[in-house]
């Protein structure tokens, strides 16, 4: 049985489905729980990642730029009592992790190991098959349908191309053989027909 269920799961699953999200759906958390599954056996904490993917869109505002603080901030608020005050510090770290995708200093290994493994299956969307792939982009400019097309096309790029200029984008061995080169030419794909909408 899930650490988060009733009333707590029910309140949740409102706040993904918002008119806002399209990506950002309980449709993104359910395929996460299901990469969950796979890594489980590897984590240190389970309940912690588990707390942090429930809570890591909690807060979705595309006009905004804390989303990934405030839904930390709620974690904190709504979790109490589902874990031990160190335990949801860690699923805090993790959360607002989401924010840059990268690992903040000072962590125990242990830490360290659970928060790149929830990182890695957070950008699982990118190594999904073509078809998958672009119909996260369309659900993601969706979101951002205030924006307008060439402002979209340079900001997205931007983000992309971040990504993309990393050493690797997947943390862990694993899923670095498995998804990272499938990644990054999904990437490359998407920035190219990007550059489209700047001209």
């Amino acid at each position: 049985m899930s650490i988060v269920q009733g009333d707590l799961l029910a309140a949740l699953k409102q706040r993904y489905d918002e008119p806002q999200r399209h990506y950002h759906s309980w449709a993104h958390i359910e395929a996460l729980l299901r990469h969950f599954e796979t890594i489980k056996s590897k984590l240190n904490d389970p309940d912690a990642v588990l707390v942090a993917l429930y809570w890591h869109d909690a807060i979705y505002d595309p006009m905004a730029g804390d989303n990934e603080a405030k839904s930390a901030d709620l974690m904190l608020e709504e979790a109490q009592g589902l874990l031990p005050e160190d335990r949801l510090k860690l699923a805090d770290t993790i959360i607002r992790a989401t924010a840059t995708h990268t690992v903040p200093e000072g962590l125990s290994a242990a830490d360290q190991s659970d928060l790149e493994l929830f990182l890695d299956i957070d950008l699982s969307i990118l190594a999904t098959p073509k078809a998958v792939f672009d119909q996260y982009e369309q659900d993601i400019r969706k979101e951002y349908a205030h924006v307008p097309i060439d402002l979209y096309g340079q900001g997205r790029s931007a983000v992309l191309t971040r990504f993309l200029e990393r050493e690797r984008l997947y943390f862990s061995d694993g899923f670095f053989s498995k998804w990272e080169q499938t990644a990054r030419t999904n990437l490359q794909t998407s920035i190219k027909l990007l550059s489209k909408l700047e001209t």
